[in-house]
């Protein structure tokens, strides 16, 4: 657990860079135009780093992950969370070990979400409608499912300008990918360097580290969340409310049920 405790420090300190209060940004200006909600389910929470501060804004929050070891770093952020830094109007979070293909909670939730391309880890079809169903069936009528998910476009110039490098005084990595261009899948494969805090004499651990992520056309994503028993679905690009283009990015999705 000490070497995984590790591991997670280290994916935070990697990720301390991502656009987390766009995402913020993001939701709540969503939210704003399909209503507030007051419970939302976080798909693939990881460690925590938006249902936290969901919470600490006074939202019900349900984190779900797959990790029960990243569920145990989100829980340790939270427990560590000063109580005067939590909004007065009950903001709270309960995490839970469940698949976001196959997901339940006691009762229905306002809203849901699932950011930071945890869909594009579902490499097939199949995976990816039942997560649409369990998102839909987790919803009251009326609530939103927001996500995003790499566009074609990225997972392609992951692959073009393939290796990447980290060499910071604490943490390296060398990342190469693969890409399988007929099924648009990536497979990411990094050694990562960590600084051992516990080591007095400032020795590095390597972590081997192999992701997979799979991109899906845009059209075939509405498909299925219609077929899940979405009434309406609105599509966004790069942290706006803008419609995708060609050139975007990151595509967001907003599924009404």
């Amino acid at each position: 657990m000490r070497a995984y405790r590790q591991f997670a420090g280290v994916y935070d300190r990697l990720m301390e860079e991502m656009p987390y209060p766009d995402w913020i940004r993001f939701m709540r200006e969503c939210w704003e135009r399909y209503g507030v909600p007051e419970t939302v389910a976080d798909l693939g929470c990881g460690t925590g780093s938006l249902a936290i501060p969901l919470a600490k804004s006074g939202f019900k929050v349900f984190g779900i992950d797959l990790s029960a070891d990243m569920l145990s770093i989100a829980r340790s952020k939270w427990d560590e969370t000063p109580q005067q830094a939590i909004r007065p109007r009950a903001g709270s979070v309960r995490w839970l070990q469940q698949d976001m293909r196959d997901w339940e909670l006691p009762e229905p939730v306002d809203a849901a979400i699932s950011f930071c391309d945890c869909l594009n880890y579902l490499t097939e079809e199949e995976d990816v409608e039942a997560a649409f169903r369990a998102a839909y069936q987790g919803l009251k009528p009326g609530g939103v499912f927001l996500f995003d998910v790499h566009a074609p476009l990225t997972l392609r110039r992951y692959a073009e300008q393939q290796p990447f490098t980290l060499d910071e005084r604490d943490v390296g990595y060398i990342w190469t990918s693969d890409l399988d261009a007929e099924r648009l899948e990536i497979r990411h494969h990094l050694t990562i360097f960590a600084r051992d805090e516990s080591d007095r004499e400032g020795r590095f651990i390597r972590f081997e580290e192999i992701h997979q992520q799979r991109a899906y056309e845009p059209d075939w994503l509405v498909t299925a969340l219609r077929s899940a028993g979405f009434s309406r679905v609105d599509r966004y690009a790069d942290f706006s409310m803008q419609e995708p283009s060609a050139e975007s990015e990151r595509l967001f999705f907003a599924a009404i049920k």
